[in-house]
């Protein structure tokens, strides 16, 4: 048939790899996948030898502008020439370092900041000092599992190296830098991921509460753990730090608005709509969020001096502060909150809303979920139909039985 957008939409997969060629130009077909995935590809004989390149992937190229690939090579191939031999010699060339490094270049600008600094981070500490120089495409699943397993204090972190690492070789594979569909991360089964969920009881807030009040009045004893044991300087005598309103103010505008920690370090004055009660943030990570303040939050940033770009001023003018870390560490030892992290006041948040009958809808919406699935989460803490019709049998049989309500009984000891 003739290869044109027409045609090649028309393709539909089959259960296996199979080609259609083009009847104007020998060599010039489509590969269509068992997934249906549909790739350009040239075939041509160098010598006795069938060889074939691929083009492109339909969607990067269009029918045409592949066509015109195919043309290209068949003319090289007239010349003497043979594309798949340079192929060839350009995917052994290619280190994983350098893979890593192409891949930078090439989609690192699609990332987020945050995202491609995690990419680079994680393959630079655990993946390339011991395969960096192999070549990419003789890396293998048992290379791989190594270093997963010795990751395994870390599953968590285990888990997500390798999956950038994928990212990586299917980037590779995609722009022909290694053989196409090789990608061994794929076989390296993952460690089971416990999810936390980790949500600050009545008490515990109130000992949080205190503990922000005293650290921007009285401040907080400086103490060894704060400062680093392998500190130089140690405090001597007792010697408190008091933290700035705005460090204090971060840590309560995380748990009165449920965002992320990055959300409210980098919020910006100017996307402060006090007047209507909102947050217009151009960039989360789920993309632009406009997130709903509550009167607590909306009387603590009118409490707040203007005296920065930025809500929460960083150590440079007009400069976001780059996280809590320090303060955190520090306020949470004081209100005896030792495992609580600053991302655990956006789950207590978005506790209390469903633990209020508001709805996992509602919920999610507050938190800027994009999936239902995400807010799942809080679905066994909500105050759903089940749990009051629980309560209202219990409650019945209690009448019936004869016996006194839970209350009841601590009321007339207490009495």
């Amino acid at each position: 048939m003739k290869i044109s957008k027409r045609s090649v939409d028309a393709l539909a997969p089959k259960g296996e790899r199979y080609f259609v060629w083009d009847d104007a130009i020998s060599g010039f077909g489509i590969r269509v996948g068992a997934s249906g995935r549909k790739t350009f590809v040239c075939r041509y004989r160098n010598g006795s030898i069938r060889r074939q390149v691929k083009l492109g992937n339909v969607g990067t190229l269009t029918a045409e502008e592949a066509r015109s690939a195919a043309k290209k090579v068949l003319a090289n191939v007239t010349l003497g020439e043979d594309p798949a031999e340079e192929r060839d010699a350009k995917r052994k060339a290619v280190t994983l370092s350098k893979l890593v490094e192409l891949f930078v270049e090439g989609h690192g600008p699609k990332l987020k900041a945050a995202s491609l600094t995690n990419y680079k981070s994680a393959l630079n500490k655990h993946v390339l000092p011991v395969l960096g120089k192999r070549p990419a495409e003789a890396i293998t699943t048992k290379d791989l599992n190594k270093i997963h397993i010795s990751l395994v204090e870390q599953p968590f972190n285990a888990n997500r190296v390798i999956s950038y690492l994928g990212s990586v070789f299917s980037w590779g594979a995609d722009n022909g830098y290694i053989p196409e569909a090789f990608n061994p991360t794929r076989a390296v089964k993952r460690f089971r991921e416990q999810g936390r969920q980790r949500y600050l009881s009545d008490e515990e807030l109130a000992r949080l509460g205190r503990a922000l009040v005293l650290a921007e009045t009285k401040g907080l004893p400086w103490t060894i753990k704060v400062t680093d044991d392998k500190c130089k300087h140690v405090a001597k005598g007792n010697q408190s730090i008091i933290y700035p309103s705005h460090v204090t103010n971060a840590i309560r505008l995380l748990l009165m608005t449920g965002c992320r920690l990055r959300e409210i370090l980098h919020l910006r004055w100017k996307e402060v709509d006090i007047g209507r009660g909102l947050l217009f943030l151009p960039d989360s990570k789920t993309g632009r969020k406009t997130v709903i303040l509550n009167r607590s939050a909306i009387a603590i940033l009118e409490s707040m001096d203007r005296t920065d770009w930025f809500v929460i001023p960083g150590d440079i003018p007009n400069q976001p502060r780059h996280d809590l870390k320090r303060p955190w560490t520090h306020i949470r030892a004081a209100a005896k909150l030792e495992d609580v992290r600053l991302h655990d006041l956006r789950h207590t948040h978005a506790s209390i809303g469903a633990m209020a009958g508001f709805g996992l809808p509602i919920v999610g919406k507050l938190l800027g979920h994009t999936s239902s699935m995400t807010t799942q989460r809080y679905a066994h803490i909500a105050d759903d139909p089940a749990r009051r019709a629980s309560d209202a049998i219990g409650s019945t049989l209690e009448r019936m039985l004869g016996l006194e309500s839970p209350m009841q009984t601590v009321f007339s000891e207490t009495v």
